[in-house]
């Protein structure tokens, strides 16, 4: 379960102008206590799921992992690099801190990371190291574990480091306690977040290379059908690559025949993190989009140029894809 909210509204509330009585009336609901709902509603419809995962603004929020840690809800939510608590003056009190003391030499001389081996869905795998924070109100023996995982130790770029916060127990031989969740290793900390990435990049990358990136809507209604719209689209651009049809690719050569784009350049931090305010380049998607009337009647250009707006997507995907899905 992803902790996206991506409902149209400012970064902490619903835009109060849009209710009567601002932030008194009693449809008004902030990202935090929507997230807390959409959860109940799972667990009313009893979907399963592992462990809902977010990103830093709802793991900052000690309310919410109260509240999910009251419903019996594990979680995998990030944190602030500078996400502190109390300690004395001379002892690390933040998890960049404790990070950077974890006692990384080189990779032959790792102190206290481990590598941790990630798989793509190319099959191809990149080594990140993790370190478990034992430190302040963390630790595998407390209530939340804290993890920081990273593809460089020595100087934990912004892009590829990850401060997580889980309240999935560790493995233990002899467990003192009853565990409500089955243990998580630190490898099944990092696969259960990076599974965020995938939740908003597909959206994202699809939309934009549709063109359909620029609409803006608030109802529930209008954006549940803006991501209908977007899939639907992009699964019969898919289905079209994979199903070409003689007569409709003679026709698609004699109307136009566009030039090979150039490939897509997307900044490593949106391919690191999938955060939404980082944007990508605006002119990365126009080059695939229809170049002139359809030769038939059907939808202009999508037919034609399935394969291009599929090669787009993938340029632009965050790990590699396999030559079956290029």
């Amino acid at each position: 379960m992803s902790g996206c909210i991506t409902h149209w509204r400012s970064s902490r509330t619903h835009r109060t102008s849009y209710f009567a009585k601002g932030k008194d009336d009693p449809d008004f609901r902030t990202k935090l206590t929507i997230a807390l709902q959409l959860v109940q509603q799972a667990l009313q419809e009893r979907w399963p799921f592992r462990a809902m995962v977010a990103d830093s603004f709802y793991g900052e929020d000690r309310g919410l992992r109260g509240g999910l840690r009251k419903l019996s809800v594990p979680y995998v939510m990030a944190l602030k690099p500078s996400h502190a608590w109390w300690h004395p003056e001379d002892v690390a009190g933040s998890l960049q801190e404790v990070a950077r003391e974890a006692g990384w030499v080189s990779c032959q001389q790792p102190g206290q990371w481990v590598r941790i081996s990630r798989t793509g869905r190319s099959g191809s795998t990149q080594d990140w190291w993790a370190v478990e924070v034992v430190a302040g109100p963390y630790g595998p023996a407390k209530v939340e574990r804290a993890v920081v995982a990273t593809t460089d130790p020595q100087t934990l770029p912004d892009a590829t480091t990850w401060y997580l916060v889980t309240n999935l127990p560790a493995p233990t031989e002899r467990p003192t306690t009853e565990q409500r969740f089955a243990p998580a290793s630190l490898e099944e900390v990092i696969r259960l977040y990076g599974l965020r990435m995938w939740v908003e990049q597909s959206y994202k990358q699809v939309k934009h290379t549709l063109g359909w990136s620029q609409y803006q809507v608030r109802s529930d209604k209008a954006i549940r059908r803006h991501w209908q719209l977007v899939c639907c689209a992009f699964s019969f651009c898919w289905y079209h690559a994979g199903h070409p049809n003689s007569r409709l690719t003679e026709e698609a050569q004699e109307y136009s025949a566009p030039e090979a784009s150039p490939p897509t350049s997307v900044p490593a931090d949106v391919a690191g993190t999938g955060e939404k305010n980082q944007r990508g380049t605006k002119s990365a998607t126009t080059h695939v989009l229809a170049g002139g009337p359809s030769s038939g009647a059907r939808m202009v250009g999508a037919v034609d140029h399935a394969a291009a707006l599929l090669a787009s997507v993938v340029r632009a995907a965050p790990t590699p894809s396999s030559p079956a899905l290029a």
